[in-house]
């Protein structure tokens, strides 16, 4: 297949000038046009530039104005929620791609409201009451914070009352028109048994692009944003804003594909990854590729990260104004204690002594958790803790395994889950030719 694109970190400054200036580059005469169906000349001259910033981040779309107030406080929360600083070059570019988001919203906000379709404030609160407890804080605390890092409740409440309008513009208008046979289902389900015991790969990807004269420079930009994840760059962040494949509108994501679907480069180097690893840059045609293993498995067989365990969390929290000593004589103390922890029935004394509060769940299965915990937890014995692990930011913690229910067998999926996905792609295939009718009849005026 032609090259994959994966998308993850973050793409250097020098490959979005170097883009730029390709781009501005009169072809050999013996080159020949690719075929687009745009009639383009095969010896074409530029006449002008274009330079993306140099317009102010203010757009009017079909008479709804979006300030360059709306980007920023919107880029600021992108870049708080996702803990990341971004260098100027990197800073500009995710200007752009908010623009262009606040203006896709708008087209949407202002289609449902044509259909007769308008979300209330009353829902627009509750959603935001939900956003603020997925961050364990009170809507008044969230709100709060985001001000404090140059964003607004505002910014929030406006995106939130896109994706509503727009989800429920699709729900009305394009599911009920959305048929899935029963036939479709079972051949699906055939196919999936006849497969039974083949490995998926759940991937995420960066493509970077390429030509033969910038091969080195992309190959180092791709090595460069790299050495940015693995320190602590989010592969998602980089991939929605700066990826070069369709992928980036899913933050890079492949969902769940085989092997064989992959270039061999792709595929060797797949195959060296543990869950949660990186690989690249990984030359594929017409570039290079940065690979992502979020999880592997095998169709219809148990797997042992599917086992669900019953869990006791002994955690603490460092008070404002601690110092950096402090943090880890309390840290060194928390890790003696629980490597004395003789089973889940001294996790409360234990807790007790040291100042520890204890959270039970009984229903987390070793694969929710996150992939350096995971290896841990599969080499657990019951009764034991896991080492000390956490941030100065939000504690220290330990995770205590009370029992665990291994998996017997794996189920196929049913009939009606494969139905309810089947009709998932395509509303999403529906909505994204409405999106694109949308911006084609829009009026974008920049000033």
């Amino acid at each position: 297949m032609k090259s994959i694109v994966l998308k993850t970190a973050a793409i250097a400054a020098t490959l979005a000038v170097a883009g730029a200036l390709a781009a501005q580059t009169v072809p050999d005469d013996n080159q020949e046009t690719p075929s687009t169906g745009l009639d383009l000349p095969s010896n074409l001259q530029i006449f002008g530039k274009v330079d993306p910033n140099g317009r102010k981040p203010t757009a009017i779309g079909n008479d709804t104005g979006i300030t360059g107030t709306d980007v920023d406080q919107r880029g600021a929360r992108i870049l708080a929620l996702n803990q990341y600083k971004p260098n100027p070059e990197e800073l500009d570019r995710l200007k752009l791609q908010v623009l262009r988001g606040l203006i896709d919203e708008t087209l949407q906000i202002q289609e449902a409201k044509t259909r007769e379709i308008t979300v209330t404030p009353a829902e627009i609160d509750q959603s935001f009451t939900r956003v603020a407890r997925n961050f364990q804080k009170s809507p008044t605390e969230f709100s709060a914070f985001l001000k404090s890092v140059g964003s607004s409740d505002r910014s929030l409440r406006r995106q939130i009352e896109g994706e509503l309008a727009w989800n429920r513009l699709l729900r009305s208008r394009v599911a009920p028109f959305i048929n899935v046979g029963d036939e479709e289902v079972k051949s699906i389900i055939d196919r999936l048994k006849a497969s039974q015991g083949v490995e998926e790969y759940h991937l995420k990807e960066i493509y970077l692009s390429t030509t033969p004269e910038r091969q080195q420079e992309v190959f180092a930009n791709g090595q460069k944003m790299i050495q940015q994840m693995r320190q602590g760059a989010p592969f998602e962040y980089f991939a929605a804003n700066f990826s070069e494949a369709s992928t980036r509108a899913k933050q890079g994501d492949l969902g769940w594909i085989r092997l064989a679907t992959l270039p061999d480069t792709l595929q060797a180097a797949t195959t060296q990854l543990e869950i949660g690893q990186i690989a690249g840059p990984v030359e594929v045609p017409g570039g290079f590729s940065i690979l992502y293993l979020v999880d592997k498995r095998k169709i219809g067989m148990p797997d042992p990260r599917d086992a669900r365990l019953s869990l006791r969390q002994l955690s603490i929290k460092f008070p404002a104004g601690t110092t950096e000593a402090q943090a880890t004589q309390r840290t060194s103390a928390f890790a003696t204690a629980i490597q004395g922890i003789r089973g889940c029935g001294d996790v409360s004394k234990v807790a007790t002594d040291i100042g520890a509060e204890v959270v039970d769940n009984d229903s987390v299965t070793i694969r929710q958790l996150p992939p350096q915990l995971q290896d841990i937890m599969l080499k657990l014995q019951v009764g034991q803790a896991t080492p000390a692990f956490g941030s100065p930011q939000e504690g220290v913690r330990t995770l205590v395994l009370c029992g665990r229910d291994d998996p017997q067998t794996a189920a196929m999926p049913d009939p009606e889950q494969v139905q309810a996905q089947l009709e998932e792609q395509r509303v999403n295939l529906r909505a994204q030719r409405m999106l694109r009718d949308l911006r084609r009849d829009a009026v974008v005026e920049y000033r």
